[in-house]
C-alpha cells in the first residue's frame, strides 16, 4: 500500500529549507509542502503565546492540503509550540527537530560535554538540555542564545568575515568549557555550516538536526504504513512574504525546474 498524500513542513523563514533538502534526499518519492512565515520571522524573540498562535494558524492552513505528516522544521516551534501543533492535527503524526537533535548529540559526544546554540526562545525553553539529560543524565549541556545569526541568514548576509566574527564571539564560552559536540539548534544554522566548521575546529562535531529529522520522519512513516512509492505531484511552496533570500534558497532546494512560490495571508 502506498500513501501518496504529501508531507508538510514549516518554519519561521528560510531555515526549514534545510530540512526540506534532507527530506528530498531520503524520501525522493514523497511530495512536500513547505510553508515559510517570512513576514513574521524571526520567531526566536517572540513570546511563547505568540509562537503558539502562529504555529496553529500555519497548521490549519497546511491541513487544507490533506497532508499525512506535519514537521515543525523550526527549533523554536519544536521547543515551545509542538504540542499546540499536535493538538491542532491529532489525526496525523507531528514531529519536531528537537528530539532528533538530542539523540544525535548524545551518540556523538565522547567527553559528555555538549554545546547547544539557538534562538532566545529555544534556549530559554531548555528543551535540548532536558532532552539530552533524559537520554543520559551524566552529560553536561552548555546552552547559548545566538539571536543575530537568524537575522544574518534571512538578510542574506553571509560575508565570511562578518559571519566568522559573530560566530567566534558566540562560541568562545562554549569552546572554553571543552565541548566536543555542538548542536545547531536552529534550522537556519546549517546554512552557515562551513563557518561553524572554521570557528569550532575539527575536534568539535557539528550536529545538524535537519538530517536526523528527515531520518526520523522516514522511520515514523514506515512504521505507520504511510510511505509513498511514487511521487505524484510537484512540491508546493508557500510564504507570507516572498523575499529575495527565500527565492534564492528555495531555488537551491527545489527539485528539478524552479517552481512557483505562492504568497499567502493568514
Amino acid at each position: 500500500m502506498s500513501d501518496k498524500r504529501p508531507i508538510a513542513l514549516f518554519d519561521s523563514g528560510v531555515g526549514g529549507l534545510t530540512v526540506l533538502g534532507e527530506l528530498s534526499k531520503i524520501l525522493p518519492d514523497e511530495q512536500l509542502v513547505y510553508f515559510g512565515d517570512t513576514l513574521r520571522c524571526p520567531y526566536g524573540d517572540r513570546s511563547v503565546e505568540t509562537i503558539q498562535k502562529f504555529s496553529v494558524e500555519i497548521t490549519k492552513f497546511l491541513l487544507n492540503y490533506d497532508v499525512k505528516m506535519i514537521i515543525a522544521a523550526c527549533n523554536t516551534v519544536s521547543a515551545v509550540a509542538l504540542q499546540s501543533v499536535a493538538d491542532t492535527a491529532p489525526q496525523i503524526p507531528v514531529i519536531g527537530v528537537v528530539e532528533s537533535g538530542c539523540r544525535a548529540a548524545v551518540e556523538s559526544s565522547r567527553t559528555k560535554k555538549i554545546g547547544v546554540i539557538g534562538t532566545r526562545a529555544t534556549i530559554g525553553a531548555g528543551a535540548y538540555g532536558k532532552g539530552i539529560r533524559a537520554i543520559n543524565p551524566d552529560i553536561t549541556v552548555f546552552e547559548k542564545a545566538c539571536p543575530l545569526l537568524v537575522h544574518l541568514v534571512e538578510e542574506g548576509e553571509i560575508n565570511k568575515e562578518i559571519i566568522d566574527s559573530v560566530i567566534k564571539e558566540y562560541l568562545s564560552d562554549l569552546l572554553a568549557f571543552g565541548i566536543d559536540s555542538l548542536v545547531l539548534a536552529c534550522t537556519h544554522y546549517p546554512l552557515l555550516y562551513d563557518a561553524f566548521l572554521r570557528c569550532a575546529g575539527e575536534r568539535v562535531s557539528l550536529i545538524n538536526g535537519a538530517e536526523f529529522t528527515a531520518k526520523t520522519a522516514k522511520k515514523i512513516l514506515a512504521e505507520n504504513n504511510l510511505l509513498s512509492n511514487t511521487r505524484t505531484g510537484d512540491d508546493l511552496f508557500f510564504a507570507t512574504d516572498i523575499t529575495l533570500q527565500f527565492e534564492r534558497l528555495a531555488g537551491v532546494f527545489l527539485r528539478g525546474e524552479k517552481k512557483k512560490i505562492e504568497k499567502v495571508k493568514l
